[in-house]
């Protein structure tokens, strides 16, 4: 059993951001930190104090973290970047707002003195004394201290303050992680009430010393306990008078919502994933219950949840493909016009979304990478639409002459004629790049859809059912969003975005088979209908190929595919050389190419994606990986050894425990992520609990009036005899839960938190 907790965050947009540019402009981007450790940086946004983002993430973390914080950064290309603001929201805040917080939140200046980290290690006795008892102060060991120094370290020493008295620990020079082992002892008085007061520091010789955050010990709580040990959070120096300047840095928008969970173990789950997994494999048959009535009783605003929890449980299972051809059928079955087929928000639409994205990623970045690349790379003034043309002067030499409108719209036609004809291209040579299950998907889609409208005069509906998902719902919003789809690490520009949406709505008419109703919408498109009319006789020709694959094939697609374990992340990497001494030039860095998968780590000297990951990616790919890894060490040294001692934390000996805590737990989701089946299953679970109320409704219904909260033992009809199962494991379930012994989030491994003040 385990908890798992997990953050929704949406950075929407910024406004009345202050100018931090001569230009009287900012380029602002955020950053968002979990207890200090930063986690995403969203793309910069040039020139602006209004900056619009639209960033979604998903974090995983777990459940003992206290908060997450968002700066708001400008960069600066010839200087260090400047922080404009920051928006700090506490754990208990975001729980206090079920449905999540949303709105918009004031900036506050960054104060040096709030902006710590790390925590120290203490040892607290009371001692009997001759006279009275005796406070001994044991002063360990710090880890993780902010770096305060140009050379990205500190020079901490602690003071130690009680009634009045003041002692300081040696200085351990150039460390964020130093070791003192360092005693002080004070006399207690019998009633006293103040408390002892721990302070670290950073030793400057020239400027004064900076504060690297404190810890306050209730005196008479440690009198009870008599004696304490363990790690202690740095907290922020809040004894200051604060200014108060919001809403001069502007503000933010945001959207954060917490979900916390406790996963039981497997064995909990089986039920309810054969329950499930029997329904989807009856599909054959007919559409069955249990699926048309999670459908039915699934709101709008947590389809999308719902359909990809449902997704990835059937994907860990093998009946993706048949889980979706079950929601076809049931989408057709209720569908007579074939121009609103898998248009609406339903269930199958949310699901072969996510579907695409889970097995398909790898596939679109083969497809759209190059194309997308080279529109940023040319960065081209392309316009369409002659109320939107501006004018710009051509020439060489010194002679100059507007351009004609005419001849802009003739450019931009010939460009958007050239990214289209190679994206058709590229993607008619993909039949055999694409995954086998998704291949199959279309397969069962394009079926179906010619058994309900058969006909001539449906000759194109099965094309564009599968259009509607392959360009629609995957290759068109990737074009217009190309960082949110990992295809860029930036947002585009303006011009660029342009091209990228005139590119989209190509790929759109393309899609809709260049129906009358989709040329009729925009008439300045028409300059590009010769290589939409010949895109669409490739398109046909493309899905022809894509769902003419065999249960064989099929097979043995799979069985391949099965033997290589999928990247989690790869890209490129710089590797310090250790060796020698001497300051870190260009020469002491080698790129390497590296693949992670959940098997391997492996590099090349070639890059085998263009995709450039960050840092923080690579950590949480890497801490996906390792998650079931019992080998996983607790501690290690986020420093070098070099010469004869760690330069992190000064340590001599180079087998010695780690300095730092292995932060193992705060990840970012991916499409790519290794399945959790038991955390799927949990979801779902909670989703059916949400709404009970309603299955024993329709329980009541088919039963024939049976009293809420009594499940039949005696089989009925199989319709009645499904969804009873269904609520007899959602009953068992819940009392596993109930006799859980999980109830808060646990706490650390140590319990000294209570002491602070």
């Amino acid at each position: 059993m385990a908890k798992r907790s997990s953050l929704y965050i949406r950075i929407v947009e910024g406004k009345n951001l202050p100018a931090k540019d001569i230009t009287g402009s900012s380029d602002p981007y955020c950053i968002v930190k979990v207890d200090n450790e930063p986690i995403i940086r969203t793309a910069t946004v040039w020139k602006t104090l209004c900056p619009f983002w639209g960033e979604e993430y998903q974090v995983h973390l777990p459940p003992t973290f206290h908060a997450v914080a968002f700066y708001v950064m400008d960069e600066d290309a010839l200087s260090r970047d400047d922080v404009i603001g920051k928006v700090c929201l506490t754990r208990d805040t975001i729980a206090s707002h079920p449905k999540g917080f949303s709105g918009w939140a004031h900036l506050t200046e960054v104060d040096p003195d709030e902006e710590v980290q790390g925590e120290i290690h203490l040892r607290l006795e009371v001692r009997p004394g001759a006279r009275a008892c005796r406070l001994r102060c044991s002063v360990l060991e710090a880890r993780d201290l902010a770096p305060k120094d140009r050379n990205g370290a500190s020079d901490p020493f602690v003071r130690v303050r009680y009634k009045g008295r003041t002692q300081e620990t040696s200085i351990v020079k150039k460390s964020c992680y130093p070791r003192w082992n360092e005693t002080f002892e004070f006399e207690l008085q019998e009633g006293a009430m103040e408390a002892l007061c721990l302070e670290a520091w950073d030793w400057d010789l020239v400027s004064r010393n900076d504060f690297l955050g404190k810890v306050v010990i209730d005196v008479q709580r440690l009198r009870v306990a008599q004696q304490e040990e363990g790690w202690f959070r740095l907290q922020p120096d809040q004894s200051k008078s604060r200014r108060h300047d919001e809403g001069n840095l502007g503000s933010l928008q945001l959207e954060v919502r917490l979900r916390d969970e406790t996963v039981l173990p497997s064995s909990y789950y089986q039920p309810l994933v054969h329950l499930l997994c029997h329904e989807v494999k009856l599909s054959m048959q007919g559409p069955g219950q249990l699926i048309p009535l999670i459908e039915e009783t699934t709101s709008t605003e947590c389809r999308q949840d719902v359909a990809t929890n449902l997704l990835k449980l059937f994907l860990g299972q093998g009946l993706a493909k048949d889980f979706l051809d079950l929601l076809f059928q049931l989408e057709l079955s209720r569908t007579s016009e074939t121009n609103t087929l898998f248009r609406s928000n339903s269930l199958a639409s949310k699901s072969m979304e996510s579907f695409l994205k889970v097995a398909g990623m790898q596939y679109l970045h083969g497809v759209l990478g190059p194309i997308i690349n080279k529109v940023f790379e040319e960065k081209k003034y392309v316009e369409l639409d002659p109320s939107k043309v501006e004018v710009k002067d051509v020439g060489c030499s010194g002679l100059h002459r507007p351009q004609t409108e005419a001849e802009v719209l003739e450019q931009s036609a010939q460009t958007l004629r050239a990214h289209l004809g190679a994206l058709l291209s590229a993607l008619s040579r993909s039949v055999r790049a694409c995954p086998a299950v998704v291949r199959a998907t279309f397969r069962q889609l394009f079926r179906r859809v010619r058994e309900r409208f058969p006909g001539a005069q449906h000759e194109n509906v099965p094309f564009i059912a599968v259009t509607s998902f392959l360009c629609l719902r995957f290759f068109s919003p990737a074009i217009m969003s190309p960082k949110l789809f990992h295809l860029r690490e930036r947002h585009a520009d303006a011009r660029t975005s342009r091209t990228l949406l005139l590119l989209a709505k190509a790929v759109q008419n393309v899609g809709n088979m260049d129906t009358p109703a989709s040329r009729a919408k925009e008439a300045w498109m028409e300059p590009l209908q010769p290589t939409v009319r010949q895109g669409v006789a490739q398109l046909k020709d493309f899905i022809t190929k894509l769902v003419d694959i065999e249960e064989k094939d099929e097979l043995d697609l799979q069985r391949t595919l099965s033997l290589q374990a999928p990247p989690v992340k790869e890209g490129p990497l710089f590797i310090h050389r250790t060796k020698g001494k001497g300051p870190l030039v260009s020469s002491s860095f080698k790129k390497l190419y590296f693949s992670l998968t959940t098997e391997a780590l492996s590099f090349a000297k070639t890059p085998s994606s263009k995709c450039v990951n960050e840092l923080n990616q690579w950590l949480s790919a890497l801490r996906k990986v390792s998650i079931n890894n019992t080998g996983l060490l607790g501690s290690y040294h986020p420093g070098v050894f070099r010469g004869d001692k760690w330069s992190c934390c000064h340590q001599k000996e180079k087998t010695g425990q780690g300095c730092d805590k292995t932060r193992s737990r705060v990840t970012l989701q991916e499409w790519n992520d290794p399945l959790d089946h038991d955390l799927e299953a949990q979801l779902i679970y909670q989703h059916l609990l949400g709404v009970e109320a309603m299955l024993w409704e329709r329980h009541r219904e088919l039963s024939g009036g049976a009293e809420a909260g009594t499940v039949p033992t005696s089989p009925g009809k199989v319709p009645e005899d499904s969804l009873a199962r269904l609520l007899r494991v959602l009953q068992d379930l819940r009392e596993a839960h109930s006799s859980s012994p999980a109830g808060s989030p646990p706490s650390e491994p140590n319990c000294l938190l209570e002491l602070q003040t």
